[in-house]
């Protein structure tokens, strides 16, 4: 082989092998494997530590890939590029998915403490202030005319429309919408709620 340099054959050389190697490892070769092994397992751990910064997560990404071309071995296109080439995007990728799943967790965790640091909801106060407002409403309920009283509970307690409300009274709905105006108007100003 004239015109080639020692280092650039032996590169070539390494590459078909790789690729051979990897061709056996699709049809099960644990052997051929292990070669695959030795030349990408430094490699793939070197891209895994330098996204994560962290050994031994890079050594959980390193052996997720290592795993990962075992099982898909297959699938390598030599078109689409080398089998290192391959298994060092496939590790950058699995880095990257971790980085974005730790930080996922840290957010959750943060938003749990911070849930946390609030003030415990109080049942018990929540309970009595709910009575309260109900006492308060039957209170204002009462201050109502009898006609209002039955249009008010009817529309906001019975859940019918106002239309409803005229049928079951018997009565214009021209005059359920006054009372129901006037009735409201009431309750406002007993509860003391609104300008």
């Amino acid at each position: 082989m004239l015109g080639r340099s020692g280092p650039k054959s032996d590169t070539a050389e390494a590459v078909a092998t790789l690729e051979s190697c990897l061709h056996q490892v699709a049809l099960g070769d644990r052997g051929a494997f292990d070669t695959v092994y030795q030349q990408l397992a430094g490699p793939v751990y070197g891209v895994a530590r330098r996204v994560l910064r962290d050994p031994a997560q890079a050594e959980e990404v390193a052996q997720e890939v290592l795993v990962e071309i075992w099982r898909t071995a297959g699938r390598y296109d030599p078109a689409r590029g080398t089998v290192r080439a391959w298994a060092l995007t496939m590790a950058h990728a699995r880095a990257v998915d971790r980085v974005r799943s730790v930080d996922a967790s840290n957010r959750r965790e943060a938003r749990v403490a911070e849930m946390m640091t609030e003030p415990p909801f109080d049942d018990v106060v929540e309970a009595v202030e709910a009575h309260l407002d109900r006492q308060r409403v039957r209170h204002c309920l009462e201050t109502l005319t009898d006609l209002q009283r039955q249009s008010v509970t009817l529309a906001y307690y019975g859940g019918y429309t106002y239309a409803q409300v005229a049928r079951l009274l018997e009565t214009p709905l021209g005059t359920v919408k006054t009372r129901l105006r006037d009735g409201l108007a009431r309750l406002r100003d007993c509860l003391g709620v609104g300008a």
